[in-house]
């Protein structure tokens, strides 16, 4: 007996140590756990917030503030009601969605070679030439014939832009329009710059849905394509959108439903 009132003594003095050790608190009788104080801060420190001892406090202080501000929410019978079932019922669906699609990714992660892959075909598209153009935009046919003349006694081009461009993008910077493949703009525009020799400046006036231009092309040169290092996290987050948009499209298309979808996505 002796030995036995002993172990329980030992017994009972531990384990007020262990329940701490578990939880960071308790309240009104109930605790609140570590795992759930590390899973939050786990999920802060993930956007890049750093761990330290103040934001641990502040942790801390909020799950305590939280359990008596829920112990209250129950005391009032506030979970009994549909509303918050509703509310419950969706955020759990949320979560337990994403939780599959998180997964998911884990599972079927973007590969070294499917990024290379990527990054070929998208230089090869980018092949070809890309042109640092120059124009004046004004709304009619006269003004731009007007300028031609301006320009083919001696005025500069530049200056002619700045004052008399309608477009307020490149006005300011002499009509710059920085450099682009001739397939960024209307068809109109990109044939007219392919046309021209550098240094030079359209003899007619070019209309397009905007107005009438005259273009200058300052120089040309071969399409210019990022180090796959530099684009790399780039492609690894487009690849792992396309799966995972395959990935639902698959799950949509496997479910037997008598619902009828519409065209455009709602939400995703």
């Amino acid at each position: 007996m002796k030995k036995l009132s002993l172990a329980a003594v030992a017994f009972a003095t531990v384990l007020p140590a262990l329940v701490q050790a578990q939880n960071i608190a308790v309240v009104n009788g109930k605790t609140v756990p570590k795992a759930r104080f590390e899973a939050l801060i786990g999920q802060i420190v993930k956007q890049g917030q750093p761990r330290t001892p103040d934001l641990e406090r502040q942790v801390k202080d909020e799950l305590v503030l939280r359990e008596i501000f829920q112990q209250e929410a129950k005391r009032q019978h506030l979970d009994a009601t549909n509303d918050y079932k509703i509310k419950t019922e969706i955020q759990n669906q949320n979560i337990l969605i994403n939780e599959m699609f998180s997964q998911f990714s884990k599972d079927h992660p973007v590969t070294d070679a499917e990024v290379k892959a990527e990054y070929d075909k998208l230089k090869a598209q980018a092949g070809g030439k890309e042109y640092r153009a120059r124009h004046i935009l004004v709304e009619k046919e006269e003004e731009a014939q007007s300028i031609i003349t301006q320009l083919k006694g001696g005025a500069d081009f530049a200056e002619l832009a700045k004052k008399l461009s309608k477009d307020p993008g490149s006005a300011p910077n002499g009509g710059d329009l920085d450099w682009a493949p001739s397939g960024n703009y209307v068809p109109e525009f990109g044939q007219a710059i392919t046309q021209l020799e550098k240094g030079k400046s359209t003899d007619k006036p070019i209309k397009t849905q905007f107005g009438w231009h005259v273009i200058r092309l300052d120089d040309v040169r071969d399409v210019q394509f990022p180090p796959l290092d530099e684009v790399k996290a780039q492609l690894q987050q487009r690849l792992q959108q396309q799966k995972l948009a395959k990935f639902r499209d698959e799950l949509k298309t496997k479910a037997r439903t008598d619902y009828t979808f519409t065209t455009e996505k709602v939400g995703s």
